[in-house]
């Protein structure tokens, strides 16, 4: 962090994953807002083609023109492919290694894994990119 709070474009630092991490699993308490928040984190942070959303609509979504429940996010790195699966109200982690396109091994991680490996990948896309620079700065500090 620089000393107007801000994140630095080329930092590691260990204590700024752990903050964007926190952020990114700061409303998992409840599923449907996490999840929700996360979504529109992740939009503003990465390239639009980077993150996939599967959602389930009711009757009732589709009267009142509501999204629906958000049940898979995919967010696709060049080495990585992170997936958060809503099961029955419950999440379920898995990283994916890949290369070129190519998923080479699954491995199933409970949310906080999962959460600290998308700050990985997210941090690593905001040292090269300001926009996401940006996100990730009102994601952390709660704007």
């Amino acid at each position: 962090m620089t000393d107007h709070g801000e994140l630095e474009p080329a930092a590691e630092d260990p204590g700024t994953l752990d903050l964007l991490a926190a952020a990114l699993r700061r409303d998992a308490a409840d599923l449907e807002i996490y999840t929700q928040v996360l979504t529109g984190a992740l939009a503003e942070a990465l390239p639009a083609d980077a993150v996939a959303v599967e959602r389930k609509r009711s009757m009732a979504d589709r009267m009142a023109g509501r999204p629906g429940r958000i049940e898979r996010l995919e967010v696709s790195t060049a080495d990585q492919r992170l997936i958060l699966t809503v099961v029955k109200g419950h999440p379920a982690g898995e990283v994916c290694k890949v290369v070129r396109g190519v998923v080479l091994s699954r491995r199933p991680v409970p949310l906080d894994e999962w959460a600290r490996e998308l700050a990985t990948a997210v941090a690593a896309r905001a040292r090269s990119d300001a926009q996401a620079r940006a996100a990730l700065e009102r994601l952390i500090h709660g704007d």
